[in-house]
């Protein structure tokens, strides 16, 4: 048994959810009525249910209430570039999910005894978000309400930022370190509780299923692609005045490659300082830049939060009107930069942007669920997204400090600078 534990651990996640799936598959297939083995989904949602408030808890408070120490305009710079690119990305997935709207499969009862929770306009959509946001922070980590969980430990993150002892801050560090995890053990798990999930969609709806997270995925990959490869660039081009492919290419060959296949921004926090240091930036920024970037840039999943909701409330038919998307991908932008820097982190902030069009917990979940399925390729592209940005970032910051003390830019953007090839 040991032993057997021991290749499972050592086997990629990669491997084993797509195993987990085939043998979903085809045990839907040949056993369609063994309603037993939909336990191993339902247990698996329910432990994201239960941790997922608790971590994005901890996670925010934890780091606001750090004391950085002071840098300059460079690092302002990349912070609005992390910030304005998130937002973009969040606005261009809600672009996209109304050219190409999407539906989820989900369980027919519990749609239908949601509806009535639907709200009519964006006042009753701003109103609730006013009141869920003042909710007591006990209640809403215990109701998951993510609404106000995520406005209490931002109150709680800045107050402990000016009154924490370092001891504080080590502990709040530690807590965080600790639930995250957490997570990962449960996510480490996530083969058993995809085979119940595709047991029970493939069973309950047949094959036709994959053709409807086929075109979720293609439209999310599609849309990851287009932030990466055009916006992403064109931010670029209007802070440098340059062309800005060769960095952009640089960037994704050196540090997305890697990411795609760790699936961890945190993982890949050295690839991106290494590929730093051969651009020439200096160490004392890119230092700080790059394990914030792993926080709070996050392009793909600000993507993945936006496209999912509307998939999910068109699923619902709830019409959305577009000031309302407007002020969906604002909030998806502010709960991706809570994003936990573990396989499929995004995905547990869903039910938090769900929240705002009046969407049940035991709905959102199940679209949890549902990226997890396709998260094979969805995490890997939005992890690749996420960490070639830090990098393409801060050294956009850097160059364009250069660009302003009439230092040369490197070669391969036109000037006479070396740089590492």
């Amino acid at each position: 048994m040991i032993k057997i534990v021991r290749l499972y651990n050592k086997t990629s996640l990669i491997i084993r959810i797509i195993i987990g799936m085939l043998l979903g598959v085809v045990c839907a297939i040949l056993f369609p009525g063994a309603h037993a083995l939909n336990s191993f989904g339902e247990l698996f949602v329910g432990a994201l249910k239960a941790v997922a408030p608790l971590l994005v808890f901890v996670l925010i408070i934890a780091s606001l209430s750090q004391k950085n120490s002071k840098l300059d305009k460079r690092f302002a710079l990349v912070v609005f570039l992390y910030i304005i690119s998130t937002y973009l990305a969040s606005l261009t997935a809600v672009v996209s999910s109304f050219l190409f709207p999407q539906d989820i499969t989900l369980s027919s009862d519990l749609i239908n005894s949601d509806l009535n929770a639907v709200p009519d306009g964006i006042g009753e959509i701003f109103n609730g978000i006013l009141l869920g946001i003042i909710e007591n922070p006990i209640k809403s980590i215990t109701e998951a309400n993510y609404l106000g969980i995520l406005f209490w430990s931002i109150m709680l993150g800045l107050a402990l930022k000016k009154f924490a002892s370092d001891n504080t801050q080590l502990v709040l560090s530690n807590i965080s370190d600790s639930v995250t995890q957490v997570v990962r053990w449960i996510i480490n798990l996530a083969p058993f509780g995809i085979f119940g999930l595709m047991y029970s969609a493939v069973s309950e709806n047949g094959m036709d299923i994959f053709t409807t997270y086929g075109k979720l995925m293609l439209l999310l990959v599609a849309t990851m692609l287009f932030v990466s490869l055009v916006l992403n660039p064109l931010i670029i081009a209007i802070t440098l005045r340059k062309n800005p492919y060769p960095l952009v290419f640089r960037c994704l060959r050196e540090s997305g490659f890697t990411a795609f296949f760790t699936r961890s921004s945190a993982a890949n926090i050295p690839v991106n300082m290494e590929l730093c240091r051969k651009l020439g930036l200096d160490r004392n920024m890119y230092s700080v830049s790059i394990p914030l970037g792993a926080t709070i840039n996050m392009d793909g999943a600000a993507v993945t939060i936006t496209i999912m909701t509307l998939a999910t409330v068109h699923t619902l038919g709830i019409n959305v009107s577009f000031p309302s998307a407007m002020l969906l991908s604002f909030i998806s932008a502010l709960a991706a930069c809570g994003t936990s820097g573990v396989t499929g982190g995004s995905l547990l902030l869903i039910p938090m942007a769900c929240s705002m069009f009046g969407v049940s917990d035991s709905i959102s979940m199940q679209v949890v669920g549902v990226g997890f399925i396709i998260g094979v390729i969805q995490d890997s592209m939005e992890t690749a997204i996420n960490s070639s940005a830090d990098a393409l970032f801060t050294a956009t910051a850097e160059y364009y400090s250069w660009k302003k003390q009439g230092k040369s830019l490197p070669k391969f953007l036109g000037g006479e600078t070396e740089t590492e090839i």
